[in-house]
């Protein structure tokens, strides 16, 4: 839990300024990017929440214990209707290249998954830690990325980031499914190694 926490803040802390920085150098020749107006944008998007989320969980302390539940709930109802306006707007982009986003965002997320996992489980050995790293990796917030390319590009250019938010639930269902599966094998075999 604590490294799952370290690597969000980490992660949410430098996509304030890797996500402009990045779509500048990968994107401008082609859109135009403008760095300094995503750069506000992200602040207000990411950091002005976080830290009012921050102060308000603090002020409220134990008077509230089952908000978190409802918190999750909320933000994930908001989230439902992002992607539902974007679907929406880009129901005939949909239909032409929908199956190529598609694929596209399968691959990279299946991509993330894999090469956390990997790179974690060979420099630790540690299977819990491949894990973290794996879903800190492969599950990213397509939120952000739809709220930008919406703002700053085209309904179509957020796309992608909507189909990654339905995506990349699938697939971490999936991810943890298949990795509770293998700790139940993993300690039904240690007592029969022992016996051994």
């Amino acid at each position: 839990m604590a490294l799952s926490i370290t690597l969000t803040s980490i992660a949410t802390l430098v996509s304030v300024v890797a996500t402009p920085v990045l779509t500048w150098l990968y994107a401008d020749a082609a859109l135009g990017v403008p760095v300094a107006a995503m750069l506000i944008s992200i602040a207000e998007i990411v950091i002005v929440p976080v830290v009012a989320g921050m102060g308000l969980n603090l002020w409220i302390g134990d008077r509230w214990p089952s908000r978190d539940g409802w918190c999750a709930l909320g933000s994930s109802i908001a989230i439902a209707v992002v992607i539902a306006i974007i679907v929406a707007l880009n129901a005939d982009s949909i239909a032409t290249m929908g199956l190529v986003v598609l694929a596209a965002v399968v691959l990279h997320n299946l991509i993330g998954l894999a090469a956390g996992y990997g790179c974690a489980r060979l420099l630790t050995g540690d299977r819990r830690i491949a894990r973290t790293v794996a879903i800190e990796v492969g599950m990213q917030n397509s939120g952000l990325a739809v709220a930008l390319a919406q703002q700053y590009f085209s309904a179509a250019a957020a796309l992608p980031g909507a189909l990654f938010s339905v995506w990349h639930n699938v697939s971490g269902a999936l991810f943890a499914a298949a990795c509770a599966r293998s700790s139940r094998r993993v300690e039904r075999e240690l007592p029969a190694r022992g016996q051994a």
